[in-house]
């Protein structure tokens, strides 16, 4: 699952890695580092304009809240959704079909069981650069209140995973976020093939400090490498 993540890359330079517009939208994303994003907040996503032909930068609740919903803390508990069952179930399946965006993130955590305890773990890419998370949004309003949500698709772990987790976000690659985007109808096959381990040489993970544990913890302790004695680092 994904549970926690991070955005410590500005806004500025998302939109440039992502080919986005931050126009209109700037004053409402999260601008600062953050290094311990929990369900329910707002986090920053990709999708395409209202032309279909380019990206932009939006805000979005982190938990789905389907436009059918009677009552919207149901996204509390539709912050991931999984690829093999994504097209069907019914929370999920009508934004599969046309309301895919890309979650952003730098980084995302993994608690590892070690007996009684829990070994917390932040997971990237090598190089440090923010990524895209497969995400599906929706939106949901009744009388005066206006929600719109995303939740992220997880899927099998890859090798570098497994030791911490049997699931694992989707991370699309660059050349793949235009097919994810892509409004077009009738896409089921194609997409469900990018819904996949993304490779595990391009990643890396190391332990970090049990701060993380709590959520109201949002400061650059949570992303420190354990020092010299602590937990293994993996990858």
């Amino acid at each position: 699952m994904c549970g926690r993540f991070t955005l410590r890359t500005p806004i500025k330079d998302v939109a440039a890695v992502f080919d986005a517009s931050a126009d209109g939208v700037a004053d409402t994303l999260p601008l600062f580092a953050h290094f311990n994003i929990a369900p329910t907040q707002q986090i920053v996503a990709v999708r395409a304009d209202s032309s279909g032909k380019g990206r932009q930068l939006v805000p979005l609740r982190w938990g789905l809240v389907p436009s059918w919903a009677d009552d919207p803390s149901i996204g509390n508990r539709m912050i991931n959704a999984r690829a093999d069952t994504v097209a069907s179930k019914p929370s999920f399946r009508a934004a599969f079909k046309s309301r895919r965006c890309l979650v952003v993130a730098d980084g995302f955590y993994e608690w590892q069981k070690r007996g009684a305890t829990k070994q917390p773990y932040l997971i990237g890419m090598r190089d440090g650069g923010p990524f895209a998370f497969a995400g599906l949004w929706e939106h949901w309003r009744r009388d005066d209140q206006t929600i719109e949500s995303c939740t992220i698709i997880t899927t099998d772990a890859n090798k570098l995973m497994q030791p911490l987790h049997d699931r694992m976000p989707v991370i699309l690659p660059p050349a793949e976020y235009a097919s994810w985007l892509d409004p077009r109808p009738d896409r089921g096959e194609v997409l469900q093939r990018l819904l996949r381990p993304y490779p595990s040489e391009e990643m890396r993970a190391y332990p970090v400090s049990t701060v993380v544990n709590n959520p109201r913890n949002d400061v650059p302790q949570c992303v420190e490498p354990l020092p010299a004695g602590g937990a293994s680092p993996a990858g």
